[in-house]
């Protein structure tokens, strides 16, 4: 479990095919230090397993799954890449909750400037609208953003310096892909809510069943 709050920004120093899958390795610099092996870690909002480290590298492997359903399948040498360790018990909950796998694949859409900061319009997939909500939260690329305007197709996000500064936002044009992630509860909620097929709708929420429970 991750909270979109980015702690840094890796490079990636070696990206390999094998078939249908892959492998990554990444310099992570001083975060990777408080890595082992086995761990998690969010990369650009994907959650990855870290199979090899060397100082302040790290290698993940990437399933066909990741490759198919991510922004990771385009990454090369050179690409900078968000940074996450997952959230421990303890910790402060600063963004929201993010399990590191990715819904959908956006699209920016424009940036403009606003204030101090940007106006971010991410496109977004028509699959992910039923999730979604104004001033709900969003993963961008593993960023924990709040929905400031939502149309069908488009929905946009006010971006504060820091945010720009700290992630990798400061260097996606329009037309550049992101991983998107909805809101962990709304997708349960969606779903409760019902589904667009019965296989989706396992009881659905009726004031019977709220009744039964005791908020009714």
């Amino acid at each position: 479990m991750f909270t979109g709050i980015i702690e840094g920004i890796g490079t990636v120093t070696a990206y390999m095919r094998q078939g249908a899958e892959g492998r990554v390795e990444i310099d992570g610099g001083p975060l990777a230090a408080g890595l082992r092996l086995g761990d998690s870690i969010a990369v650009d909002g994907a959650c990855l397993t870290v199979s090899v480290l060397a100082g302040e590298r790290f290698t993940a492997d990437l399933s066909v799954e990741t490759l198919q359903r991510t922004t990771l399948g385009r990454l090369r040498a050179g690409s900078r890449v968000n940074l996450e360790r997952p959230l421990r018990l303890e910790d402060r909950l600063g963004g929201h909750l993010v399990t590191g796998h990715i819904d959908a694949v956006g699209r920016i859409a424009a940036r403009t400037p606003e204030g101090a900061g940007e106006r971010l319009r991410v496109r977004y997939p028509q699959a992910l609208a039923r999730l979604l909500a104004p001033k709900g939260s969003v993963a961008v690329d593993g960023i924990s953003l709040t929905v400031a305007a939502l149309t069908t197709t488009m929905m946009d996000f006010a971006l504060i310096p820091y945010t720009i500064r700290q992630t990798t936002l400061a260097e996606k044009r329009p037309g550049a892909p992101v991983n998107l992630e909805a809101d962990l509860v709304g997708k349960y909620v969606a779903r409760l809510a019902g589904g667009s097929s019965q296989a989706d709708r396992p009881e659905g929420v009726t004031m019977a069943k709220l009744r039964e429970y005791g908020f009714a």
